[in-house]
């Protein structure tokens, strides 16, 4: 049986402080992200067809997994690929990188207007959002780039949209050192994205 996996993180754990601390980033990935793997895994034991299947085909095949199922690996495969992805456009605070260059603010700036823009839309568009899910910045099969909201675990690849950027907004990823206080968590997490990753996601 071929098993999903935690990744291995390119950055240490206290390598996002000060604007993402220590302790969360620890429990944020080996027990929340780890959690949803083992579950993953567990829901998946008795379907030997589905087992190879890496956890974006299985979310883009969604209506073709089994109904008793579909639920699980919606909320537990969306929680793997939306933390995997997560990792991933994060940036050590060392990152040269602290605004978007080529392509990627170009598409920016056609889509948008400009950069500011797009960030006080994205930033409007977390602090608002009620509840648990993600903000994503998204590319649609004619390449408009889009933000949206996503609910739980709900990933865009389910919807036919291409992520290229996204925001956890559970509580878990923030809560032990903002609190209640979500804007100021936003404000903080753009000075870790990695934009260059972000580009690498627009020309996939």
């Amino acid at each position: 049986m071929a098993k999903h996996e935690l990744p291995k993180l390119s950055y240490a754990f206290n390598a996002l402080e000060p604007f993402i601390d220590t302790q969360t980033m620890e429990i944020h990935y080996s027990k929340h992200h780890a959690t949803y793997v083992a579950k993953l895994n567990e829901i998946l034991e008795n379907y030997k067809e589905l087992q190879d299947k890496t956890v974006e085909e299985l979310l883009k095949s969604l209506n073709y997994i089994p109904e008793s199922i579909r639920n699980g690996v919606r909320n537990f495969g969306g929680g793997h690929y939306n933390h995997l992805f997560f990792w991933e456009i994060l940036a050590p605070v060392s990152n040269d990188v602290i605004l978007p260059t080529g392509e990627l603010v170009e598409a920016i700036n056609n889509n948008f207007g400009s950069f500011e823009t797009f960030k006080k839309q994205f930033t409007v568009s977390a602090i608002t959002f009620f509840g648990s899910g993600w903000t994503w910045l998204v590319a649609d099969k004619n390449q408009k780039l889009l933000v949206i909201n996503t609910v739980n675990q709900e990933s865009p690849i389910i919807l036919g949209l291409k992520p290229l950027l996204t925001l956890d907004l559970w509580e878990h990823a923030y809560y032990l050192k903002y609190q209640n206080r979500r804007p100021e968590y936003v404000e903080a997490w753009w000075n870790v994205v990695n934009w260059k990753k972000v580009e690498e996601n627009l020309n996939k």
